[in-house]
């Protein structure tokens, strides 16, 4: 079986540079990855050099602490889409969700799926920093709220993707929502244990390896 199209080929280290970018897109090419995953200020150049392709620009929205002002996450995500983004990885404000305020989670999903329309928007959950019973209900809320996938981690905070967490996501969202398994994703056996607890997506900056 071919993994290729599972994988979101990602780059989004604060000192990448243009060059990083370029060749991230290439290989993405090469091995017709879904996507490449890159920060905002990328999504120009990565539109350009993937025209064509079939991959796809995917980047991030108030990444990596989800704290920016829901407003400032909307008109993020407009103008990446105006940039050439189809896919957006929006980071829920976790604070929030922790506090109990899940009509502010919802309604941040909401809008942002909203500018999205029909173009995927994945909610990253930052699963490390949550209990289960966090993790379900921010789950669900994405869900409610029209997402397309939920994401385990930005790869950013203090742990990654993890099988008990995607079997988690996997069974509180059903089987028709996608579920991103992202962070310390690193070898063609992590690819495998994450897919088989129900991930249908791969956040990874080894893909090429993997592959």
């Amino acid at each position: 079986m071919s993994y290729n199209k599972l994988i979101d080929h990602t780059l989004l280290k604060q000192d990448a540079s243009p060059e990083q970018i370029v060749k991230l897109c290439e290989e993405a090419k090469q091995f017709d990855f879904m996507s490449v995953c890159v920060n905002p200020a990328y999504v120009p150049l990565a539109a350009e050099c993937l025209k064509g392709s079939g991959v796809k620009v995917c980047t991030v929205i108030g990444f990596p602490l989800g704290m920016n002002l829901t407003k400032t996450k909307v008109e993020e995500a407009e103008l990446c889409i105006k940039e050439g983004a189809e896919e957006i990885d929006m980071v829920i404000n976790v604070g929030m969700l922790k506090a109990g305020h899940d009509d502010y989670v919802k309604e941040e999903i909401r809008l942002l799926k909203e500018v999205a329309g029909s173009k995927v928007l994945k909610v990253i959950i930052e699963t490390c920093l949550l209990s289960d019973e966090e993790k379900v209900r921010a789950c669900k809320l994405s869900k409610e709220a029209g997402a397309d996938f939920v994401k385990t981690s930005t790869g950013f905070s203090t742990g990654g993707a993890t099988v008990h967490d995607v079997k988690l996501m996997r069974e509180t969202v059903g089987p028709n929502m996608g579920v991103k398994a992202s962070g310390g994703v690193r070898t063609h056996e992590d690819l495998i244990a994450m897919v088989e607890a129900g991930a249908s997506r791969i956040g990874t900056s080894n893909g090429t390896k993997i592959l």
